[in-house]
Formats: structure tokens, sequence, C-alpha cells
């Protein structure tokens, strides 16, 4: 009875278990099936302007199809990957990368953060110092009257 019950829940969960989905359709796939490869490849590495959250090999989206189309065509053309990949950010602009390439861009980007968190400590700290100081010390009474008649005259 438990070996079936287990049978049970493991069937169950190999039916239910996230897959991949890969949308490309049976029209586009490349009958060489190393350039194929490289295409897939290719489409992994770039976003669906559309989903953003997606590469366009998983997305079902007009604009993911029109894309890997485009990086068909530019393979069957003869370009290398990375050439694909250049003519691709040239016309959709760095954020079609999933990763995106180091540059200075990037490294603000990342290093922003950082330098906030260090300025923000620097503030806080200069805060914390100027509250920590002594209250100055009262006026004598000589004092007072002294600076009383300044102030009258």
């Amino acid at each position: 009875m438990l070996r079936r019950l287990l049978m049970a829940v493991i069937l169950a969960l190999s039916v239910f278990a996230p897959l991949p989905a890969f949308a490309v359709n049976p029209d586009e796939v490349l009958a060489d099936p190393v350039l194929e490869q490289r295409a897939r490849n290719i489409s992994a590495e770039l976003r669906c302007l559309v989903c953003q959250n997606q590469s366009i090999d998983d997305s079902n989206a007009d604009l993911a199809r029109d894309l890997r189309l485009i990086v068909r065509q530019r393979i069957v053309g003869g370009d290398t990957d990375e050439e694909v990949m250049d003519y691709v950010v040239s016309r959709y602009g760095e954020f079609v990368l999933l990763k995106p390439r180091v540059s200075a861009k990037t490294y603000v980007l990342w290093g922003a953060p950082a330098a906030l968190l260090v300025i923000g400590a620097f503030a806080a700290l200069v805060y914390a110092r100027g509250r920590n100081r002594p209250a100055p010390e009262r006026l004598s009474p000589e004092e007072e009257a002294r600076l009383k008649a300044l102030i009258e005259d």
C-alpha cells in the first residue's frame, strides 16, 4: 500500500514538474542541426522585449518570434555568434541581453549602490559624532551680568 502511494506521488510530481517550454515553432527550425544548436544557444541569451523575464527561445510573443527568425537568418548568412549578438544589440540596445556585457555603464550601475552605502555610512558617522559633543558650560553669574549689560547698551 505504501509503495503504491509513493509511486502515485512520484507520478503526480513528475506530471506537474516544470519543464522547459520552448516556443520555437517547427517552421523556424533550421535543417542543419549544428546551425540550429547555435541559434538555440544565441536565443537563450537574448531577452524577450515583451515578456522581459524570458529568453526569446522560451517566449511565444510575436516579437520573440521575429528575433528568432533574425538570429537564424544571420546564422545562415554566415555571421558568427558574436556578430549575431552585436547585430541584435545594435538594433534593440543592451537591454536585449539577459547577461549584460561588462562596460563603463555596468560598472556605474553595479557600483552606485555600494558608493551610496559608503556615503550614507559616512554621513551617519558624522551625524553621530556631532550628537556626542558635551553641552556647553553655563555662564557664571558675572558673565551673565556682563552679557546682559552688553545687550542692553
